[in-house]
């Protein structure tokens, strides 16, 4: 498992263009995880990132060969702005409400990751942002249950199944590429530790469709 942390600061791209952003977080040994982040961890944009229910954001390194592959170069560790990089945690095989140990910790899922263009101008890959979109591969955000120390040899524990069974992947395939299906919908939002803000949208989708 890798463990990154990374406060916001000025990041030059493409063609001398500036935002600010924390997306290149940096490798620490430990950092403790409190309800709202990780010490000395934050995001830039405030409406889309971070807050309660998107404390943690976990990235399965298995992928970082694929996008290696597809766009021939090396990834830096973290590279997706993710605080924990880990393996054998696949979207398809991670539930929303499933509730991990993690060190002193304990983190629950909420929601897929909605990646943005922010991931295409740090290491100039576009369209690596839309081949996360198409195949779901986008990570997963987490609530924190319990606060505490986590370490970058800390073991992830699974300590209780998420109700519904909802995949992340299948959340995200639902909310990406879905937004018709009511039948598909009203499966995700049974997922009742759903962050509230998938709640909404979907709620608002499913209202739509079934006026």
């Amino acid at each position: 498992m890798n463990l990154a942390v990374g406060l916001p600061e000025k990041m030059v791209y493409g063609e001398d263009r500036e935002m600010m952003t924390a997306i290149r977080k940096v490798p620490v040994a430990e950092a403790y995880l409190s309800k709202e982040s990780f010490e000395g961890d934050g995001v830039a944009d405030k409406k889309h990132h971070g807050g309660r229910d998107r404390a943690v954001c976990i990235y399965p390194f298995e992928h970082y060969a694929l996008w290696e592959e597809q766009f021939g170069q090396r990834l830096p560790a973290a590279t997706f702005g993710e605080n924990l990089t880990v393996t054998q945690m696949l979207e398809k095989d991670v539930f929303i409400g499933d509730v991990f140990q993690v060190g002193e910790a304990v983190i629950q899922v909420t929601q897929g990751r909605v990646p943005c263009n922010t991931i295409d101008r740090r290491m100039d890959m576009a369209p690596l942002m839309k081949a996360m979109v198409k195949t779901g591969f986008t990570g997963y955000m987490c609530r924190v249950i319990e606060e505490g120390a986590i370490r970058r040899d800390s073991e992830i524990r699974l300590v209780e199944r998420g109700k519904g069974e909802v995949s992340v992947l299948y959340a995200n395939d639902v909310n990406f590429h879905q937004s018709r299906n009511a039948e598909a919908i009203r499966r995700v939002l049974e997922a009742h530790a759903l962050a509230p803000e998938w709640q909404d949208w979907l709620t608002k989708k499913l209202i739509k469709l079934t006026e």
